[in-house]
């Protein structure tokens, strides 16, 4: 019993992290896509028709048509690239923090889990996030259709795109908007292990048990997933614009920070900060149930598999 006990170890965060991180990725990307291209339209061209109707199913279907289905799965390969080690930062670096945040019986406060969550979501966009999502987002910006072979994007995939916005722009490219997106991924972060954590704690404590079924991990990511977007919207959408843009000389983060910003208020409008709310709740809310539930499965046969072989090798070592 002992043994199950045992912190699991980073190797134990980085598969269970990864294999969580992939099927979230491979349900949820479209929704992503589809968010992002709302963010990124411009009224006017919206208004002349060139993405169709403004809801986020009427921009998927738009996308689909001209497009390509594939479309919807544009920027996919950095997220997978990056999935792993982004999720093993998460989960090992929240776990960290908390560990050094508690009392000498072990236990954490819930302030604590939140500055943990503040601490781990700052962690990953620095170390994988911002690169990430800077290809991604110039892959998913691009509007060139799959179904017409003449029509030849710029970026072709996410290492060519890398390399071509290193070359064109400078290593200094990959991390714009760095700023935001730690501020993004903090309060996602913040928000999202605080309520999950509690949730948990609460469910555990009424049904009297050590470990929830599945189904209820699930649920609980999902709820707890929801409360990063609904408090950070605008904070993402200025971060898109920035990432989305080339590079310019001499133009400090602030500047382009507060011209983005006064763009978006004049031309648009203040509910524009707002857009793409929906397919990024829609988006961020399953794929952090798939997140936990995956995690929460994955880390629990690794710990029952490190039991196991702790025994065999006890056993192994009495009669050697």
């Amino acid at each position: 019993m002992a043994s199950q006990k045992t912190k699991p170890t980073l190797s134990t965060h980085l598969f269970a992290g990864g294999a969580a991180g992939l099927a979230e990725a491979m349900c949820c990307h479209p929704l992503d896509t589809i968010k992002v291209r709302m963010q990124l339209r411009n009224t006017r061209r919206a208004a002349a028709g060139s993405l169709g109707k403004r809801t986020f199913l009427g921009v998927g279907r738009g996308i689909v048509q001209a497009e390509g289905v594939l479309a919807l799965y544009k920027g996919l390969g950095a997220v997978v690239t990056g999935i792993v080690p982004k999720m093993a930062i998460r989960f090992s670096s929240f776990e960290m923090y908390k560990s050094w945040a508690a009392d000498s019986e072990g236990k954490v406060s819930t302030a604590a889990v939140f500055l943990a969550g503040l601490g781990a979501g700052v962690t990953e966009a620095v170390a994988v996030v911002t690169p990430m999502d800077v290809i991604k987002i110039r892959l998913q910006a691009q509007r060139h259709s799959t179904v017409d072979p003449m029509d030849v994007p710029k970026y072709r995939n996410a290492v060519h795109a890398a390399l071509t916005i290193v070359r064109e722009e400078g290593v200094a490219a990959l991390y714009k908007g760095v700023a935001l997106t730690a501020l993004r991924q903090a309060t996602n972060q913040a928000v999202n292990f605080t309520v999950y954590q509690e949730f948990k704690r609460i469910a555990r404590q009424v049904q009297q048990v050590d470990e929830l079924p599945s189904y209820q991990h699930l649920i609980l990511g999902g709820v707890s997933g929801a409360m990063g977007p609904l408090s950070n919207a605008p904070i993402d959408t200025i971060k898109t614009r920035i990432q989305r843009a080339a590079h310019l000389s001499g133009e400090s983060g602030w500047s382009r920070f507060v011209a983005v910003t006064r763009e978006i208020a004049q031309r648009e409008g203040y509910r524009a900060f707002y857009r793409g709310l929906t397919p990024r709740v829609l988006r961020v809310a399953p794929g952090q149930a798939i997140t936990f539930m995956v995690y929460e499965k994955v880390k629990a046969w690794m710990d029952l598999w490190d039991a196991r072989s702790q025994r065999m090798h006890l056993a192994n070592s009495k009669y050697a």
